[in-house]
């Protein structure tokens, strides 16, 4: 192994260049992990970051690599690019890559939408990856992804008809701002007993909100994402609209209501799925368990459930207290969990990545 001018570590197994675009930040890092402890796919893997960040050296492989600046030029010779980074800087970049012979794997929501972008998830429609005008393949955000790949197989079985959704999302879904402001205000509250039995003595103690509209610390708060109409948030309609596409059932009625919790990593789901079909709780739990993807983690009796904190740092979705509606025999009551870093982010971009990388491999 060698360290190439340009930051990037050469392999020399054949196999197709990669570059990681964001390897600095939160969803980046992971990434990282995970192409240090998957099968090795690639020949070059090169690590690109703002100019801010380029400069720095990352643990790779056995290996210190050091990460270049995002410029035009870093994906001469790519073929496949990985993409971590904020929408706006994806919007901009991604078209390069692909203008210079890259596939582009996206994170990011810039390109989910557009109808001739495929929104894949390896366990629901990996065979999407092969169809991509554009040279770029999309993942989803990782609420969706945290419930996507237990919803899809339960919609194998009894065809979905409905989702209403209720999300308690990590602060690490706001990346490392989120994180940062939520262990600080952990240590401004944290030794204050008399917090939390006042109206607004909380929002006095922790002073900055960083991303968040409330304080997060000691708290929930209802609201994730951007403003969009009708009082809805920009993350409740990728909820709705992500779920349409990766299934392939354009008129899916879903309501999700996206809620902030003072949990660094992890994001959880209560989801209330209505199918065409009557479902049964033996079945269905037997549907989950037999699931590439999904744990079943499930008996009320002892008090067995997934919880973030229990998940974290995992690679499978968690789903348990799994009960068939009291009111709908063609419903299901579940209660989900993945950590949104890597469940949710990294490893399905990786994932993907390794499609196209059998794909491109002689």
């Amino acid at each position: 192994m060698a360290l190439t001018a340009r930051g990037a570590m050469t392999r020399g197994t054949g196999g197709p260049t990669l570059a990681v675009v964001g390897a600095t930040g939160a969803v980046g890092s992971v990434m990282l992990d995970l192409l240090s402890t998957r099968r090795d796919v690639y020949g070059e893997i090169r690590l690109v970051a703002s100019p801010r960040s380029a400069g720095r050296t990352l643990p790779l492989r056995g290996a210190d690599v050091e990460v270049a600046p995002l410029a035009p030029e870093v994906f001469d010779g790519v073929d496949i690019a990985m993409f971590a980074v904020p929408d706006d800087v994806a919007a901009r970049w991604v078209p390069i890559a692909t203008k210079r012979g890259a596939v582009a794997v996206d994170n990011s929501g810039a390109f989910r939408m557009a109808p001739d972008v495929p929104l894949v998830v390896l366990e629901v429609n990996p065979e999407r990856v092969r169809r991509r005008p554009r040279g770029i393949v999309a993942s989803p955000s990782c609420t969706t992804l945290s419930m996507i790949t237990v919803v899809g197989a339960l919609h194998r079985r009894y065809g979905l008809r409905e989702l209403v959704v209720s999300s308690y999302q990590a602060a690490s879904g706001a990346g490392l701002e989120g994180v940062g402001t939520l262990y600080e205000q952990m240590e401004k509250v944290g030794g204050d007993r008399t917090l939390g039995n006042r109206a607004g003595d909380l929002r006095c103690a922790v002073g900055e909100f960083g991303p968040f509209p409330a304080p997060l610390a000691m708290n929930v708060v209802p609201w994730a994402g951007e403003v969009r109409d009708g009082g809805w948030s920009s993350e409740e309609l990728q909820i709705r609209n992500e779920s349409r596409k990766v299934l392939g059932l354009r008129d899916l009625r879903v309501t999700a209501t996206c809620v902030r919790v003072p949990v660094v990593t992890g994001h959880s789901l209560s989801v209330h799925a209505v199918f065409e079909e009557r479902v049964d709780q033996r079945e269905a739990q037997a549907v989950l368990a037999g699931s590439p993807g999904v744990v079943l983690c499930d008996n009320p009796e002892t008090q067995e459930f997934p919880t973030p904190a229990d998940v974290v740092g995992t690679d499978p979705a968690w789903v348990g207290r799994v009960r068939r509606s009291l009111d709908d025999p063609k419903a299901l009551d579940l209660f989900l969990c993945g950590d949104n870093l890597r469940n949710g982010a990294a490893l399905n971009t990786a994932q993907v990545a390794e499609l196209v990388a059998a794909e491109l491999t002689p």
